[in-house]
């Protein structure tokens, strides 16, 4: 399997969309910076081809929301940074109804339907942990439907910020590909934006922000025009006072962690938040989290960090959930990330899948990951992952 491979399938996936030419799409992605990127390429390469596109901002994969989109006919559907690890649920909903293009990189499940193409390139042997990122599957989408979107570059840079191990692999030759181009520019120790005179890390950063505290504000929306267009004064005074919002919790959070501690099983610390970032949405546990895993002080390097929070009813631009949800974010010390890379640990996504199997909606990669489950049986995941770890 290589790019190669990956180009094949892209183009027949493209030729079955120029067959059907829709008026209109509709785009689901997720809510962060990388999630805000593909979406905004996605749309942009859509619409210059004459393609309406809607958007739809999911922070995860429900199940009522998939059916009732799946539900209606005659639609082309993409979904973008979000949709591979559930294309064996969405293509059971899906029932060969319409077609469904999946740009992601996160751990994939197999489709058994054929309208369904997962556009992944961890199924052509790279890793969406560190070789490629959500929007980097949208850009190679984008060029392979027309060349004019090469000037979309940088976003899947911008997307990909948050792959650790900096611009590798696929990455690297879009990079390369952008700097030739006079799209971005080296700048100090990263790389401006050319056109909106924006440096690509800044961005991302701006863009966490707006995706995840905001999206209850709008925010997914605004982020996919910063995306295209660039921060404005007004736009940049409102991720300044939401990202306040968020430092306010995140200290209240910790200072409460330091007087109580994490609770602990043998393999697991976690904490529940409960309620405390109401308003925000759920992104924001998983990125404290990730902040967590650098306390030396308070977290224990050898053991899962885990992190509860309520999931609020609403979805905007869908309508309510029936069921109350909770949502689990696991962080793996680094430490600990040698075990699961030879095998002796399951990595996190493995580890919610096979604990919540059953009754929750997993995603992600193997140092980072995240489950969405009945509010009633976190106590019951914690348990079953401590089975799943012996």
């Amino acid at each position: 399997m290589s790019l190669q491979d990956f180009d094949r399938y892209l183009t027949n996936a493209i030729s079955i969309l120029k067959r059907k030419m829709p008026k209109e799409v509709v785009i689901i992605h997720h809510d962060d910076a990388d999630g805000l990127c593909s979406a905004a390429i996605t749309q942009k390469a859509l619409e210059r081809e004459g393609i309406k596109a809607k958007t739809l901002c999911l922070e995860k994969v429900y199940a009522e929301v998939i059916e009732d989109i799946h539900s209606k006919t005659e639609q082309t559907i993409f979904y973008v940074d979000i949709g591979s690890s559930h294309a064996d649920l969405i293509s059971e909903y899906n029932r060969g109804r319409n077609l469904t293009i999946i740009l992601d990189h996160h751990d994939p499940k197999v489709s058994k339907d054929p309208k369904v193409l997962d556009l992944n390139l961890e199924n052509f042997g790279f890793k969406g942990e560190t070789d490629f990122s959500g929007a980097t599957c949208c850009y190679l989408f984008a060029k392979a439907l027309n060349l004019e979107n090469k000037d979309l570059g940088y976003l899947a840079l911008v997307g990909s910020c948050e792959i650790p191990v900096g611009f590798k692999a696929v990455n690297e030759v879009i990079l390369e590909e952008s700097l030739k181009a006079g799209i971005v520019q080296k700048k100090g120790k990263s790389f401006e934006i050319t056109r909106l005179k924006v440096n690509v890390d800044s961005l991302f950063s701006k863009l966490q922000i707006l995706g995840a505290v905001g999206y209850y504000e709008n925010g997914p929306e605004l982020g996919i025009r910063v995306c295209l267009e660039g921060i404005n004064p007004e736009i940049d005074k409102k991720i300044n006072i939401m990202e306040e919002r968020r430092k306010e919790v995140n200290r209240k959070l910790l200072g409460m962690l330091f007087r109580e501690k994490l609770r602990e099983t043998e393999h697991i610390q976690w904490f529940d938040a409960g309620d405390l970032y109401a308003g925000m949405g759920t992104k924001v546990v998983g990125q404290f989290c990730s902040f967590l895993s650098y306390q030396a002080r308070l977290v224990k390097p050898n053991k899962y960090i885990l992190g509860f929070v309520n999931v609020p009813t609403d979805i905007p631009k869908w309508g309510k959930l029936k069921e109350k949800f909770a949502k689990a974010s696991v962080r793996v010390p680094k430490p600990m990330q040698q075990s699961i890379d030879s095998g002796r640990l399951p990595g996190a996504v493995n580890l919610l899948e096979k604990a919540t199997q059953g009754f929750g909606m997993a995603d992600g990669h193997q140092y980072a990951a995240n489950v969405i489950l009945p509010a009633d049986r976190k106590m019951e995941l914690i348990e079953k992952a401590e089975d799943v770890i012996k």
